[in-house]
């Protein structure tokens, strides 16, 4: 496929290196010569320098031949403008447009092909927002998916010496769960190695284990690995900018929150656009400050400001001072991979949580969703399966059957989704999935419709795994 990416900051690049590594061809554009000559050292694509809304700048990019544009610039213009120009200049068939002002992003009409010709706007400070959210309501997790419309959940956990599973085979787990729940270990790290788990594996204390359940099941499989903590109740905030804000603006009603902002104008308008968040002016690295507003109490503590090391030093100090959990935005994979697990629960790397949400709409198939894991380090795709026998290499055979992509495997298979009524979550509108959850077992048989749940351990297998669920040409 060749794609034009438009932007070469934290999305962008993490867009790049991903789509590189799976053959597509790829052109980059950024007014900053400097990041496009680091990009070109280290990637396998093409870069050009200029404005990445003027027609001969895209003209230069080989816009003309793309299949898709991806418009990541830090510039909600620049991305809408791009996005008409490759539509009504280039006729390129697909266009994604990165977006954070709510004016276009809750206006179907002005992005409409008629308008700004945005197929897909992609809005990572909303994303963002719904990854904090939850791991809120999962205080014990590192990484909280779902699939299915949320009918089936993946929870990443630490597993600890005391779990009812840990120094124990995987296969003893259906000895502690009751008939009507089943549930899957579908990935383990150990030591930064991704292990693929059979019946045999023996967890281990400090494991990295990813647990897949229905999501009425989740919890009672999570006592698995550990015991459940409380609730949180109390949480802080570092950062007022827009994630900081949409996180307070989530968490508002549910949690007691308290937000910490420097800036004195920015903290005066995050506090006239929140009700009930006591909104602070001061800096989150003031261990006098931190100690005043009783950071000993708090279950959680978000440092979410746009600089990587007050992050780090706000979320330290706020772990040394007693917050239960810490959780920090950091954009260099490099820090979120050197301080996770240690004075830091949790980093979050933006440009990951966001890329899969990207990613979606780039994989061949009917690919309905796609997830990273551990930052990038492998993904869990959720593809639809169509056709017959005939026509498709999966539908009518038992999963035991299926060819074995080593590095890859079949871990739940969500069946006969039909839409519900509409519930609220996070103040959106979302439609009530009904469907059936089935854990994959070998005389799993997959059917049309399907929504099957694929682990990829290693990401240079996924073009195999959309070749398997690919449709022959007599489906059509």
């Amino acid at each position: 496929m060749r794609i034009v990416i438009l932007g070469a900051g934290q999305v962008g690049a993490s867009v790049a290196e991903s789509l590189v590594s799976e053959n597509n061809d790829i052109t980059i554009v950024d007014s900053d010569q400097s990041r496009l000559s680091y990009l070109q050292d280290r990637l396998d694509l093409r870069t050009v320098s200029g404005n990445a809304a003027y027609p001969s700048v895209l003209a230069s990019a080989g816009l003309e031949d793309a299949d898709l544009l991806i418009a990541v610039t830090q510039s909600d213009q620049t991305n809408l403008v791009a996005c008409k120009v490759a539509h009504s200049v280039f006729n390129v068939p697909a266009r994604i447009a990165r977006l954070r002002a709510r004016d276009f992003l809750d206006s179907e009409r002005l992005l409409s092909a008629e308008n700004f010709a945005v197929d897909y706007a992609l809005c990572p400070e909303q994303v963002i927002t719904e990854y904090i959210a939850r791991l809120v309501d999962f205080p014990e997790a590192l990484q909280v998916l779902n699939f299915g419309d949320g009918r089936v959940v993946v929870v990443g956990l630490r597993a600890y010496a005391g779990g009812l599973l840990v120094g124990s085979p995987i296969k003893a787990m259906r000895d502690h769960l009751p008939p009507e729940i089943d549930g899957r270990i579908a990935a383990i790290y150990r030591r930064d190695g991704a292990i693929t788990p059979t019946g045999e594996t023996i967890i281990e204390d400090g494991d990295e284990v990813f647990l897949l359940a229905a999501d009425e099941h989740i919890r009672a499989v999570m006592r698995e690995l550990r015991r459940s903590v409380a609730p949180v109740r109390r949480v802080m905030i570092a950062g007022g900018g827009n994630i900081g804000q949409r996180v307070a603006q989530a968490l508002e009603g549910k949690c007691e929150v308290k937000l910490i902002e420097v800036d004195r104008q920015r903290a005066e308008f995050v506090a006239m656009s929140l009700k009930s968040v006591l909104v602070l002016h001061g800096d989150a690295t003031d261990e006098e400050l931190l100690q005043q507003e009783a950071i000993d109490e708090m279950d959680l503590f978000l440092a979410l400001t746009n600089d990587d090391e007050d992050n780090i030093m706000a979320a330290s100090l706020a772990k040394k001072m007693g917050s239960k959990r810490v959780v920090a935005l950091i954009n260099r994979r490099a820090y979120a991979d050197l301080v996770q697990g240690g004075p830091i629960d949790i980093a979050i790397s933006p440009a990951q949580v966001s890329i899969g949400t990207l990613l979606t709409y780039v994989r061949h198939g009917d690919v309905a969703q796609v997830h990273s894991l551990r930052r990038g380090a492998a993904e869990a795709l959720e593809i639809v399966a169509h056709g017959d026998s005939k026509t498709s290499k999966v539908v009518g055979r038992r999963i035991g059957e299926l060819p074995i992509i080593q590095g890859s495997f079949i871990a739940a298979v969500v069946r006969d989704l039909e839409r519900g009524q509409d519930t609220a979550f996070l103040g959106l509108t979302r439609k009530k999935q009904a469907g059936r959850v089935l854990i994959a077992h070998k005389d799993v048989v997959i059917q049309t419709g399907d929504h099957v749940i694929v682990f990829c351990l290693d990401k240079k297998v996924v073009k195999e795994v959309e070749r398997l669920f690919a449709v022959g040409f007599h489906f059509f």
